[in-house]
């Protein structure tokens, strides 16, 4: 009788070493675990609020502009949201010579960066800075429920992403994307997105123009967003 409660005993313990398994392998495990859901750390703005020239104002690491009555009736003619701020670049900057390859071959470590809403940073190749007459684009930093403000650009916007899932808003809809894929955004379309997966996701964003702006609205779509649409579905607000 004790012999055979001593080898039932000893069965379990082996079964239990086997099911949990050994405390190295499960303090092992916890790190790997750790290291796989670690972000990478946020960039920092490039430009504060010292940088700000006389009658300036420069707020996470952008410069802030009035909107002028002209730029209020474009919003008019396209969406029913009132514009709040206009936002670019800041700091005074000389054209490159374009005569070194330094000129036209740029590391992200080299882009101006901005944090246009928590969670969102924007490495910004602006192209009046660099060289380039009708073209810029931006690398963002977009971390897991990051997003941007809702906002319009004068001009066409593409999005292009290769790996993560995304949260988009367009105008009156509302749709997710899984990446690869690359997005649309006609002029003066309001938008935002945000990031729905667990990294950072580094959207490329580009524009036919070598300057680097866009206007704020009042409006957030995803306030009150009870229900996430199925990938590459739409849904009305």
């Amino acid at each position: 009788m004790h012999k055979g409660l001593s080898r039932l005993l000893a069965m379990f313990g082996f079964a239990l070493i086997v099911f949990v398994g050994s405390p190295g392998e499960n303090r092992q495990k916890t790190q790997v675990d750790a290291a796989q859901t670690k972000l990478p750390p946020e960039p920092i703005v490039t430009y504060s609020s010292s940088d700000a020239q006389p009658g300036q104002r420069i707020e996470h690491g952008e410069l802030i502009l009035d909107v002028d009555e002209a730029r209020k009736l474009l919003h008019a003619q396209h969406h029913p949201h009132k514009v709040l701020e206009t936002r670019k670049v800041p700091g005074q900057f000389q054209p490159p010579a374009m005569k070194s390859i330094q000129d036209f071959a740029l590391s992200k470590k080299d882009l101006a960066v901005i944090n246009p809403g928590p969670g969102e940073y924007v490495h910004v190749m602006e192209g009046q800075r660099h060289g380039y007459k009708n073209l810029t684009i931006g690398i963002t930093y977009t971390a897991p429920g990051g997003a941007p403000p809702m906002h319009t650009h004068v001009g066409e916007e593409a999005h292009v992403l290769l790996e993560g899932k995304i949260l988009y808003a367009m105008g009156d809809e509302i749709f997710t994307m899984e990446a690869p894929y690359i997005v649309n955004i006609p002029p003066m379309v309001p938008h935002s997105f945000k990031n729905l997966g667990n990294e950072v996701a580094e959207l490329v964003v580009i524009f036919p123009t070598n300057v680097w702006e866009y206007d704020v609205l009042d409006f957030f779509p995803f306030k009150n967003l009870r229900q996430v649409p199925a990938a590459n579905g739409s849904q009305k607000k």
